[in-house]
């Protein structure tokens, strides 16, 4: 699996690097020390996973994230923050992010999450989640419009969503086969017109859904 890691903070880069190639099946192909330089080796190396920190000198990634989307280059972002700012955090996953981790997180947690990035889905973290929930809470009156017609199920299966947990877990606890999950989550995303479960939860979490 083919990885560009983008920090700022050389020691962080090569912390990451090595724990990654502790757990095996990562190829770091290029690093970068701030935003532009995250595109450029983005554009020259094609990985599977970009890890991308927000808070970088000169272009940061939240420029990152834009120019990316502006210039069409598909590649999963998985944003790695301290989390000291829920605005930014929020603007990241706006501007394309499709799951974001704190830096604290065990090296199983973020060896997990790169792996589910690269397979296409989508990763919403608990604590962060909450964070953002609060921040919107705290924020002004949501100016986001959702379509009505979320059933209870529906709403109940966003609500697990939005804590992180995959099907399989949202199965167990609601008693339900993993199937019908799918077909829940699935019903969710076209009503909310979101492309993945991260808009979604974004999306709820702006419009008061998950208040």
């Amino acid at each position: 699996m083919r990885l560009v890691l983008a920090d700022d903070q050389t020691l962080v880069r090569h912390g990451i690097r090595s724990l990654l190639e502790i757990a095996g099946g990562f190829d770091v192909v290029a690093e970068a020390e701030d935003g532009e330089a995250a595109v450029t080796a983005v554009r020259e190396h094609a990985p599977d996973v970009l890890l991308l920190d927000l808070r970088m000198p000169g272009r940061d990634g939240i420029w990152a994230l834009e120019t990316l989307r502006a210039a069409g280059l598909d590649v999963a972002v998985l944003v790695l923050t301290t989390f000291d700012d829920d605005a930014l955090v929020l603007r990241a996953l706006q501007a394309g992010a499709r799951g974001y981790l704190l830096k604290d997180v065990t090296l199983e947690q973020l060896a997990d999450a790169v792996r589910t990035l690269a397979g296409g889905a989508t990763l919403v973290q608990p604590a962060v989640t909450a964070r953002l929930l609060r921040a919107v809470r705290a924020g002004p009156a949501p100016v986001v419009a959702v379509p009505a017609g979320l059933t209870e199920r529906e709403r109940e299966v966003l609500r697990l969503m939005a804590q992180g947990w995959s099907n399989r877990e949202i199965a167990d606890a609601l008693y339900l086969a993993e199937g019908t999950v799918k077909n829940h989550v699935s019903n969710v995303l076209l009503k909310l017109g979101a492309k993945d479960r991260t808009r979604a939860v974004l999306l709820a979490l702006q419009s008061g859904l998950l208040a």
